[in-house]
């Protein structure tokens, strides 16, 4: 089924910038507080006013910060089609190198703050940064020693990025040291870099064509590391206005969104509802009982993340007693299959309205949720309507990409201003995510309700979400081909204790291998994310296959069955 709809988005002629909408703002309403910083507490969390914890910045003030820090960047001459890659928590600051990339042209990348020297190394060597925004003394996390690890492997000809390195709110000793964080092309600390002279703040970009990049966001990969999903500028304000308008996010309104803003839910969600007028609490270091009593405090009545999170955050209500009133709205991502449990308990409390969200790094997140009303009614499954005028959707079998008649289940696939711009460092993996008559691939099987609305049923490939994450299998097993004793490797998911899944891996070995599971768990762990680690990995004679038209394949769904298996029960398989 294909949706057909006229677009009229922000796009083609000029357009105010990202940075011209915050210049907007803070002339308009100046004291209007747009992003609230809720940081760790520190001592007794029980006992600690949480009035201490927060950091509340204005449109002028944070309107300051973006001057300040795109007046740096033209001073060292980046500008249009550069990149910044930001691996900073959710700080305010966060935000503030989004306005200031808009300000001279430049696009940002945000760096999960859980990467290790595998997913960093591969964003440095695909996007190119001509600034690397890094944190200092964040938590417990050596940001320093992954980036000296990442540079020795960089290869010869990746441009080193510029280091600006910015401290942790209350960090202790006595700051950076600078040097330590050149890699060959300067370093300097954030702080250091204060209100620009008017000379200097003069003729940054508040109007552009919008055909600039502006935002890229990493993917869950078809090739076993990330795709760089980047979009433009006009299809990024255009999605972040259609979407507080389904919403109805408006002034007075707040975003509850502990999700990283490196990430592409936290960004929509802040972002929608900063253009529906409302503001945003952001959480550096997700804690729900920390939130529960921010949330309280300030009245929040927005939420989108997963059933995961939402989960710890009920617990924690309900430890404290917290009057959560105030919340009106949530949309949910189904991880765990507790959508309709916690919904049923907001609701109950709370008199909290929850329907399920759709989107993805490709096509920005909440491209369509449920609506209140219309026939199709609201859910917390996957999918729901498309915000913006001009998205349109396709029901498509998997296969042949023939158009598939309503009532039928196939691929779900997506055309419209939202959809990925450009891939950075493409080298032509990008066009398999495209159809040969333009519509998007999302890879996930769902079915058409109306012109406007469909239901996602779940993924068509073995993509595994880990800890929250959406994790390419490929990427776990290459890294696992890499040592010099395996031959080949498969991984699979299985559910935990808990119903979570978890990655267990199969790998074959060299004849005269020594090299045990655990020393290969070790191997994983050393350069990707600890998310990806298996829970498991199991040596075997030799790989369950099957005969087909290609040759023979790897059959997933026996090592799955070996997965919910005991170990000693998989070798007597083998």
């Amino acid at each position: 089924m294909t949706a057909e709809t006229t677009s009229t988005p922000e796009t083609s002629q000029t357009i105010r910038t990202l940075y011209g909408h915050l210049t907007d703002w803070a002339q308009h309403a100046p004291d209007r507080v747009l992003v609230t910083q809720l940081d760790p507490a520190q001592g007794d969390a029980a006992t600690d006013d949480v009035t201490r914890q927060l950091t509340p910045v204005t449109a002028a003030g944070l309107l300051e910060r973006a001057t300040a820090l795109a007046a740096w960047l033209r001073e060292r001459g980046v500008g249009e089609g550069d990149c910044i890659a930001v691996w900073l928590p959710a700080w305010v600051d966060s935000y503030a190198w989004q306005f200031a990339a808009s300000a001279v042209g430049a696009h940002v990348i945000g760096v999960n703050t859980r990467y290790n020297v595998a997913e960093v190394s591969h964003v440095l060597v695909k996007a190119r940064p001509a600034v690397l925004v890094a944190a200092h003394g964040f938590q417990r996390v050596d940001f320093l020693a992954t980036l000296h690890r990442v540079a020795e492997g960089l290869p010869a000809e990746t441009p080193r990025p510029f280091v600006l390195v910015t401290s942790a709110p209350g960090a202790a000793g006595d700051g950076p040291d600078l040097a330590a964080w050149d890699l060959g092309s300067g370093s300097a600390d954030a702080s250091a870099i204060g209100t620009p002279v008017p000379e200097a703040a003069a003729g940054l970009r508040t109007d552009g064509d919008g055909d600039v990049l502006t935002v890229a966001f990493t993917t869950s990969g078809s090739t076993g590391m990330p795709k760089l999903a980047a979009h433009g500028e006009a299809g990024t304000i255009d999605h972040m206005r259609a979407a507080a308008a389904q919403l109805g996010i408006g002034p007075g309104d707040l975003m509850i969104e502990p999700l990283p803003y490196s990430g592409v839910f936290g960004y929509v969600a802040g972002m929608t509802a900063l253009f529906g007028g409302a503001g945003v609490l952001i959480q550096p270091v997700f804690d729900p009982h920390d939130l529960i009593r921010a949330w309280g405090l300030l009245g929040g009545t927005h939420y989108v993340g997963g059933d995961d999170m939402l989960a710890r955050v009920r617990e924690a209500q309900e430890e404290l007693g917290t009057d959560l009133r105030t919340w009106r709205w949530t949309g949910i991502a189904d991880f765990q299959g507790m959508s309709e449990e916690i919904a049923a308990w907001s609701r109950d409390r709370f008199g909290t309205v929850t329907v399920g969200v759709y989107g993805s790094s490709e096509v920005f997140a909440l491209t369509s949720f449920w609506t209140t009303g219309g026939d199709a009614g609201h859910r917390v499954g996957g999918g729901g309507r498309l915000v913006g005028d001009g998205y349109t959707y396709r029901i498509a079998d998997p296969v042949t990409e023939e158009e598939l008649p309503a009532g039928e289940r196939g691929e779900l696939q997506l055309r419209g201003t939202n959809v990925v711009t450009h891939y950075l460092g493409d080298a032509g993996e990008g066009a398999k995510a495209f159809t040969d008559d333009g519509w998007f691939r999302t890879g996930d099987l769902s079915e058409a309700v109306d012109d406007r609305t469909y239901a996602y049923i779940c993924r068509i490939g073995d993509v595994l979400r880990l800890k929250g994450f959406m994790v390419d299998p490929a990427e776990i097993e290459m890294h696992l081909a890499d040592h010099p004793e395996v031959v080949v490797a498969k991984v699979v998911g299985r559910p935990d204790a808990a119903g979570e899944t978890e990655a267990v891996a199969f790998v074959v070995t060299t004849r005269d291998a020594t090299v045990t599971g655990d020393e290969l768990r070790e191997h994983v762990r050393a350069d990707l994310a600890r998310y990806k680690v298996p829970a498991e990995v199991r040596i075997v004679d030799d790989m369950p296959t099957t005969a087909g038209t290609n040759g023979r394949k790897i059959r997933a769904v026996t090592l799955r069955e070996w997965a919910a298996q005991p170990a000693a029960g998989t070798a007597a398989s083998v």
